[in-house]
């Protein structure tokens, strides 16, 4: 297939952007406050740390019990989520720190949890945050290709009728993915999305090797090793640990993007997105339970994408100050503004739309064809 460059073309010359961008500006400026981090981020890192680390430290310590220690796997695989989510994920978008050299050592939580901070800024930083929901352009929306379905574009098939069931089980094996698998294959792929990456840095490539190895040492070779159990009792809290991180960060990401009120759109012949890069972001990204202190808490404002993926930049602890600006703005503009109540509202919307593509258009097809 040939490679087409996409492009957004503004045909309704929208001044919604720089509008909302010049309000939130000035929000900053009257407040005479940061769009970085504040004492309330710093002391959500530390917790969110903190947890993680030291139930880690308790774990080896062997001073507890099996099934104790299989409940704070699980407590590490939600906090190694949150940590994600809160941490690393504002500092890769340069969004923690105006110093860039703060941003690279909060970035480092990502590589220690066994992720890759490069394949995260090039396949969600450049590639996800351009091009939102465009099929065959936003691997974000690839969940499990060949096993999910969630656009038009992907071929029928009829294991798919039970994917509103499976899917949630495929989630939790996302943490896993991107230890073992993921970011190997990312990596070394020539071309993400609208992205060349035929050459990556060779610094990027001992950092990928070094931290994957560091990794596996600490939350394999290091417990095998020190904990008195059973190795099939490791293998399963290990794994557990990962289902559970993997299902809090599987469903974070696509209840911001798959969900009823959300848009996929495709390009035209010519490669052009008709209509401003902005305006697409609202068309395609949805919040959940921004209302919610709890929510905004744990998901690190990464349940108000719509924040975020217009303003990237600021860490997300002032996103729930603006969100009011921005929600206006886009009333003011005849701009959707997409808004779930609450983490439920959103997730059964997201189940609908997994029916939606799977087994009720399963059911059409069969009707178009008798």
């Amino acid at each position: 297939m040939s490679f087409v460059k996409l492009r957004f073309i503004d045909k309704n010359k929208s001044q919604f952007f720089a509008t909302v961008r010049s309000r939130v500006d000035q929000y900053f400026e009257e407040k005479g406050i940061s769009k970085k981090a504040n004492g309330l981020m710093i002391f959500k890192s530390v917790f969110y740390l903190g947890t993680f680390f030291g139930l880690y430290g308790l774990i080896l310590s062997n001073q507890f019990q099996p099934w104790t220690m299989f409940f704070m796997a699980l407590g590490m695989g939600a906090f190694a989520a949150f940590i994600g989510f809160n941490v690393a994920h504002d500092a890769i978008h340069g969004a923690y720190s105006s110093n860039d050299k703060v941003n690279e050592a909060m970035s480092i939580f990502f590589n220690l949890l066994g992720a890759n901070v490069y394949v995260w800024k090039v396949t969600h930083n450049v590639v996800h945050h351009t091009y939102t929901n465009i099929p065959g352009h936003d691997e974000d929306i690839e969940i499990a290709p060949g096993l999910m379905r969630v656009t038009d574009h992907d071929q029928l098939k009829p294991h798919y009728k039970y994917q509103h069931f499976y899917g949630f089980f495929l989630y939790c094996l996302a943490s896993l993915s991107w230890v073992f698998r993921k970011d190997y294959v990312k990596f070394f792929k020539e071309r993400i999305g609208q992205t060349d990456n035929s050459m990556p840095p060779k610094a990027e490539i001992y950092k990928l090797f070094f931290f994957k190895i560091l990794y596996y040492i600490m939350f394999i070779i290091v417990p095998l090793i020190v904990l008195d159990v059973a190795w099939w009792q490791f293998v399963i809290g290990f794994v557990c640990m990962h289902f559970v991180e993997g299902a809090v960060l599987g469903l974070v990401f696509q209840l911001a993007h798959l969900v009823e009120a959300t848009e996929l759109i495709d390009a035209n012949d010519e490669g052009n997105i008709e209509e401003a890069w902005a305006i697409h972001q609202m068309q395609t990204t949805a919040n959940f339970g921004s209302r919610s202190f709890l929510t905004t808490w744990l998901c690190g404002g990464l349940n108000m994408q719509v924040e975020h993926h217009l303003f990237p930049k600021i860490c997300h602890i002032h996103y729930p100050q603006i969100s009011s600006i921005v929600r206006e703005t886009a009333l003011e503009f005849g701009v959707p503004y997409h808004d779930n109540t609450s983490f439920f509202t959103a997730l059964k919307s997201h189940y609908k739309v997994l029916k939606h593509y799977g087994a009720d258009a399963l059911a059409q097809n069969k009707l178009a064809h008798a």
